[in-house]
C-alpha cells in the first residue's frame, strides 16, 4: 500500500465510521439526543478548574456549570466517560445526590428552579482520562514527551465527547456562552488554552495556573489544553472588525523554523476573511499552537503538528502539485473558525457542515492567491480519495457521523454548486452570509441547505438528497443515434435534474438532462463535460 493510500485512509477513512457498521446503544442515545433532563436548562457560562500531573497520567477538578432555567424540573444530566469520576456536586454549597447510567450522571436538585433564573452547581472529579493513542482520531489525552524530554501534552475529543476528560452538557446543541479555563501545571511548563489569557498564578508548591478566558460561546470539543516547554511569539493582522492578535507557540527548539513557517497563517486569513467574511472570534485572538498529534479545529486555540511541511505531512493530497503550496494544518483546521466553531452542527449527523465547506476552503485558498484555475485543479484531484460507501449524513440522535466522504466528496458538491450557480460574486456572497446569518449558532442541515436555496435562487432540494443522502455518484448517460444526442442521468434519485455545462459538437452549452430520455439534433457525435462538475459519465 503506498503513502498516499495510507495518507487518504488517516484523513477520511479513519474518521468517522459508518451507521451501517454499528448498532446503537441506550448509551448512545444518551450521548446523541437531547433528553429531558437536558433540555430544561441552558448553558451560560463554565469556570473549568483543573490540574494536570504529567507524572501520573491523572487530573483533578471541577467545573462550575451557570445556567438559566427555561422550564421546571428538578433533574439535570452532566456527561463524564469513565474512568474519571466525580467525586461530589454541590449547589449553593449543598452536596446533591447524583445517579449514573454509564457516562450519564443525573442530579436531583433540592433547590426549586424558578424559570428564568440563573443557576449554577459545582462538578468535582478526578482520575486518569482515557489516552488517545491515534489523536485526534480517537480521542482523550495524549502524554508525550519533546526531544529534550520535557512533558508535551494535549487533549483532543471530537466525536468521542468533550466529556472524556471534562464534566460538562455533551451535547453540541447548546453552546456556553463564555468561559473560564484554569490549568495548573509543573511550573516548568506553560499551558495553553482557548480565548485570552488573563492571568498567571504562580504557587509555593512548585505549579503555576493560568487562566484562560473565553468571551465567545465555543462547543464543547473547541475547548481544549496544551502543556509543553512553550515559546511565544505574536503578530497583528489588520483585518475586517480592527486589529486582531494573532499569537503563536511552539515548542522552544522550533521557535526559529516557525516564524518562517507560520507566514501561511495571515495568508490564511486575508483568504478566508475575503471568502467567509470576518473571523468570527475577534475578542478572543486567533492562536497556533504546537501539539504531539496532527491538529484540531479548537476554537481560537488551533492545534498544529503537521512537522513544518507544506501539504499533509508534506505530501500533496490532490495530486496536482497545488497542495504543497500550503501547510495543510494550518489551512484547514483554521477554516474549521469559520464552519464548525462559528456555524456549529447541532447534530454530529450534520457534521459535513464542518468538513465539507472546510475541505472546500483548502480549494479557496488556492483560488485566492493562485487563481480559479488552481483552485478547481486542487479541489477535482482529491477525487481519488472518494468512496462513495454511503451517505454523508449519518443517522441522528446517537452521536454518529456519516461517511468519510463528507471531506472531498463534500467539497466537489460544492464546488459542483458553484459552477451550477456561475456567479462567482454570489458564490461568495452566499458563504459570508451563511457565517453572517448563523454567526455563533448551531444549526441543522436542513437551515444550511434552505438558505443557500434561498439566496441562490434554485430549488437545490433534490440535490442534497442526492449528494448527501444518497451515496451513488450521479451518471450522466448519453448515446448517439442518427444524428441525435440521447441523455439522461442514471444511479440517482427520481427527481434529480441538475443541469450541466458540456461542449456538443465545439459549442459550449448547457444542458438539463432528467432521469427520463431527452433528445438533441447534433451535427457531430462530439461530447466532453466540463469536469468542474462531480459527475460520473457514460456513454452508451
Amino acid at each position: 500500500m503506498n503513502k498516499y493510500i495510507l495518507i487518504v485512509i488517516a484523513i477520511v477513512i479513519s474518521q468517522t465510521a459508518t451507521a451501517q457498521e454499528k448498532s446503537f446503544t441506550r448509551q448512545d442515545t444518551l450521548r446523541g439526543s437531547i433528553t429531558p433532563e437536558r433540555a430544561w436548562w441552558d448553558l451560560t457560562y463554565y469556570h473549568l478548574d483543573v490540574e494536570v500531573d504529567p507524572a501520573t497520567k491523572s487530573i483533578k477538578g471541577k467545573n462550575t456549570v451557570q445556567y438559566k432555567v427555561l422550564e421546571p424540573h428538578n433533574v439535570l444530566q452532566i456527561d463524564l466517560q469513565a474512568p474519571l469520576t466525580i467525586t461530589k456536586i454541590t449547589q449553593d454549597d449543598i452536596p446533591l445526590e447524583v445517579s449514573n447510567d454509564g457516562n450519564a450522571h443525573f442530579i436531583t436538585l433540592k433547590k426549586k428552579q424558578e424559570v428564568g433564573s440563573v443557576q449554577s452547581l459545582d462538578v468535582f472529579y478526578e482520575g486518569q482520562p482515557k489516552e488517545a493513542i491515534r489523536a485526534p482520531w480517537d480521542g482523550g489525552f495524549s502524554w508525550k514527551k519533546d526531544d529534550n524530554g520535557n512533558d508535551f501534552v494535549a487533549t483532543s475529543c471530537q466525536g468521542l465527547g468533550a466529556s472524556v476528560w471534562w464534566p460538562n452538557k455533551d451535547h453540541m446543541y447548546d453552546e456556553v456562552d463564555s468561559m473560564l479555563i484554569s490549568v495548573t501545571v509543573p511550573k516548568d511548563l506553560m499551558n495553553v488554552s482557548n480565548g485570552q489569557l488573563r492571568s498567571i498564578e504562580e504557587h509555593n508548591n512548585g505549579k503555576k495556573t493560568y487562566n484562560w478566558f473565553v468571551n465567545n460561546p465555543i462547543n464543547n470539543y473547541g475547548v481544549n489544553v496544551n502543556i509543553g516547554d512553550y515559546v511565544h511569539f505574536s503578530e497583528v493582522y489588520n483585518g475586517e472588525k480592527g486589529p486582531l492578535k494573532m499569537d503563536y507557540y511552539v515548542l522552544r527548539d522550533h521557535l526559529d523554523k516557525a516564524k518562517t513557517h507560520f507566514k501561511d497563517a495571515p495568508r490564511m486569513m486575508e483568504a478566508f476573511e475575503h471568502w467567509f467574511g470576518p473571523y468570527p472570534f475577534y475578542e478572543d485572538g486567533f492562536k497556533l499552537v504546537e501539539v504531539p498529534y496532527l491538529g484540531m479545529e479548537h476554537q481560537s486555540s488551533v492545534t498544529y503538528g503537521n512537522q513544518y511541511k507544506k501539504g499533509y505531512l508534506g505530501n500533496d493530497l490532490s495530486g496536482t502539485g497545488w497542495g504543497l503550496k500550503f501547510d495543510f494544518i494550518i489551512i484547514h483546521e483554521s477554516g474549521h473558525e469559520w464552519f464548525a466553531n462559528n456555524i456549529t452542527y447541532k447534530d454530529i449527523a450534520d457534521m459535513w457542515i464542518h468538513e465539507s465547506f472546510t475541505a472546500y476552503s483548502e480549494s479557496l485558498f488556492l483560488d485566492y492567491f493562485y487563481g480559479k484555475d488552481a483552485g478547481a485543479a486542487y479541489v477535482i484531484g482529491t477525487r481519488r480519495a472518494i468512496l462513495n460507501d454511503s451517505p454523508i449524513i449519518g443517522p441522528y440522535g446517537v452521536n454518529q457521523s456519516g461517511s468519510g466522504d463528507m471531506y472531498y466528496k463534500g467539497s466537489n458538491m460544492l464546488h459542483t454548486l458553484r459552477h451550477w450557480i456561475n456567479d462567482d460574486a454570489k458564490w461568495r456572497e452566499i458563504l459570508r452570509g451563511l457565517n453572517n446569518t448563523f454567526y455563533h449558532q448551531t444549526v441543522t442541515t436542513a437551515q444550511i441547505e434552505n438558505y443557500i436555496s434561498e439566496m441562490s435562487g434554485i430549488d437545490l432540494s433534490a440535490f442534497f438528497d442526492q449528494y448527501l443522502r444518497d451515496h451513488r455518484l450521479p451518471t450522466l448517460e448519453y448515446q448517439w443515434t442518427d444524428g441525435q444526442l440521447n441523455y439522461r442521468w442514471a444511479d440517482t434519485i427520481a427527481d434529480f435534474d441538475m443541469p450541466i455545462d458540456v461542449t456538443i459538437d465545439g459549442k459550449r452549452q448547457r444542458i438539463v438532462p432528467k432521469t427520463n430520455w431527452t433528445t438533441l439534433k447534433t451535427r457531430e457525435n462530439s461530447l466532453t463535460v466540463d469536469p468542474n462538475y462531480y459527475v460520473a459519465i457514460k456513454e452508451l
